[in-house]
């Protein structure tokens, strides 16, 4: 009959996780203090919404052009 001898699990972990995961976490409540904090305090929408001033140019009628570019002349 086979036996089997099960040790005891080594508690020899060096906590490397723990400390990658703790420095990753600083990084980025450093980076949302630095840049996304301040970009959510000044998203304010516009106070009146008749001052906004959209302009867009359309190209007038048919002018009996494609488009397309024209023929190249054989040499």
């Amino acid at each position: 009959m086979t036996t089997v001898i099960n040790s005891p699990r080594s508690s020899d972990d060096s906590g490397m996780g723990i400390i990658v995961t703790v420095l990753v976490v600083i990084v980025l409540v450093v980076l949302f203090f630095v840049y996304a904090l301040p970009a959510i305090r000044n998203s304010n929408p516009p106070a009146d919404n008749n001052s906004l001033d959209i302009n867009i140019d359309l190209p007038s009628g048919n002018t009996g052009d494609s488009g397309a570019p024209s023929p190249s002349p054989t040499p």
